[in-house]
């Protein structure tokens, strides 16, 4: 007599569980099949059906079935598991993370997993244990700036004002260069690695053809970023600039300009006593960030010039006026976000581990 299988009937909660466990993108390929499996049991399907359409085995469609039963959602996950016994004392943890804050062994610039060994007597392979545990990566560098302007508060807090809530009719500018562009000539194409893997394949020898230096304005509330290349970024250069930039706007519109704080960009008194609607803001020191158009030229570099080859510098301003006539056929406002920052970020040194 052939077995029954427990029928399956589940509630609204269950069904809107489980469908969001397929629906999401980020959900384990385990616990998606195992809800696919019970959405099937709660349609009526039979076990065999169900094994041949999600291509598994009868058993595990039976064993998903019977878990249900007993313990409903909370049955498709999987049991806690013992695992395998550590092999490391806290007093070897705290011996690692104390050596990290030792001055590197002599002729190292940074401690491996070989060095904290043998400074420590533990094992390689519990050293490397221990740090992946504690989610430390040797090699592995992030750099940081830190504004050590004493004015940092009020001057963001402007600039972000002018983002987020600029004045009434006001236009606002975000506006800076990229100077020394490299017009570098070098063979570009296709090659095949070792491992069969088809990658872009740059020649090492190149040639300098030239620099150009790159100004632009962003406006903050079209997304629109208006260009001017160069031979110089002197202060005549960046004055000729601002004329063409405020040129065909009303003299009776107000215009505030964001700008870091780079020489050429300071002491332009005179200029400003020329355009009164002209209003000048500056970043806080190491804080450039701060500014918009960054953004933009981080754009300009990955599409347009990494990677690229120009036999002259005419060839190079002509990438970057094409660059720009593209991407303003689809330019948008970039969205101000703060970022958000996690605990584990905010573990700048070993020591707050040991505590």
């Amino acid at each position: 007599m052939p077995r029954i299988s427990p029928e399956i009937i589940c509630t609204e909660e269950e069904l809107k569980q489980l469908r969001s466990w397929i629906r999401g993108h980020k959900t384990e390929k385990r616990l998606l099949d195992r809800a696919k499996i019970i959405l099937k049991c709660h349609e009526g399907m039979q076990t065999k059906e169900i094994a041949k359409e999600l291509k598994t085995r009868p058993n595990t469609v039976g064993k998903w079935r019977k878990r249900f039963v007993k313990d409903r959602i909370n049955g498709l996950q999987d049991f806690p598991r013992s695992g395998k016994p550590r092999k490391y004392t806290a007093e070897a943890r705290n011996a690692i993370l104390k050596t990290l804050e030792k001055p590197a062994p002599k002729g190292q610039s940074s401690w491996d997993g070989k060095a904290i060994a043998k400074e420590t007597k533990v094992h390689v392979q519990s050293v490397w244990a221990i740090l992946r545990k504690e989610g430390i990566q040797l090699q592995r560098t992030r750099s940081w700036c830190v504004s050590t302007d004493k004015e940092f508060s009020a001057k963001s807090a402007n600039i972000i004002g002018l983002y987020l809530n600029p004045p009434e009719n006001a236009l606002v500018l975000s506006i800076d260069e990229k100077p020394s562009i490299q017009a570098l000539e070098r063979k570009t194409g296709y090659v095949e690695t070792s491992s069969g893997k088809i990658v872009r394949g740059l020649k090492s020898t190149y040639k300098r053809n030239g620099t150009l230096n790159l100004f632009a304005a962003l406006n903050v509330a079209t997304g629109v970023v208006k260009t001017k290349t160069t031979q110089t970024k002197k202060r005549p250069d960046f004055q000729s600039f601002m004329d063409d930039v405020v040129k065909d706007i009303p003299k009776e519109q107000e215009i505030h300009v964001i700008l870091d704080n780079y020489a050429t960009h300071k002491r332009n008194d005179a200029w400003l006593l020329l355009h009164p609607n002209v209003f000048f803001h500056y970043t806080p020191t190491s804080a450039s960030w701060l500014n918009q158009v960054e953004i933009w030229f981080g754009i300009l570099s990955r599409k347009a010039l990494k990677g690229a080859s120009f036999r002259n510098t005419e060839a190079l301003r002509k990438a970057i006026e094409d660059f720009s006539e593209v991407y303003h056929e689809n330019a948008r406002p970039f969205v101000w976000k703060k970022r958000e920052v996690k605990g584990s970020q905010l573990r700048n040194t070993i020591a707050n581990l040991l505590n």
